[in-house]
């Protein structure tokens, strides 16, 4: 079903079935687009729920001006965005000055493998993640959008409410910081 016709019949008395619609053929991309930005699939599923009531609460508004799945974006990014706020605000002491030590005043992070020198896919995907999570907001939900849902610029453009050379340039900005973290530079 296109999205023309999911709100028309929306506009209709199937008003819930065009929503239980929307939420089938938009669920798993939304959600994975949370997911990325806040790494934890409770907060996820918490954001993806009230990304959905913002849209439910919305959507008899919505006029079409931008396609439907770029104004569902934006809604789950400022969705997103503002749980990222809050969370921020409520961790007042950070994962550094809270480290436990043990007797021998060891703390978690001494502790390396050093028998392990194979690198497999999970430490890969593991260090990108840690190298994304070091980029600022702005740029890590530009590179996300661009690297892992592969959205163009122009439609980037829309989601954010940002110039398409602004987002080109934090997209680089980016790049160049991952591959420097990745390369034991940053």
């Amino acid at each position: 079903m296109t999205d023309h016709e999911l709100l028309e019949m929306f506009h209709s008395p199937n008003k819930e079935k065009a929503f239980t619609l929307l939420i089938e053929k938009y669920q798993q991309r939304i959600y994975w687009h949370i997911r990325r930005m806040v790494q934890n699939h409770d907060d996820a599923d918490d954001v993806m729920q009230n990304t959905f009531i913002k849209i439910w609460n919305g959507l008899e508004n919505f006029r079409a001006d931008s396609q439907l799945f770029t104004w569902l974006y934006r809604i789950a990014t400022n969705e997103t965005i503002t749980f990222l706020n809050s969370r921020n605000k409520r961790a007042t002491i950070s994962f550094e000055s809270n480290e436990s030590t043990d007797e021998e005043g060891y703390s978690p992070s001494n502790y390396i493998q050093a028998e392990s020198h194979q690198v497999d896919g999970d430490d890969i995907q593991a260090r990108l993640q840690k190298a994304i999570d070091s980029l600022p907001e702005k740029q890590k939900i530009v590179f996300n959008l661009r690297y892992y849902d592969e959205m163009p610029y122009e439609q980037m453009s829309d989601v954010l409410d940002t110039s398409v050379g602004a987002l080109k340039a934090s997209y680089h900005h980016a790049a160049q910081k991952i591959e420097k973290f990745l390369l034991g530079e940053g």
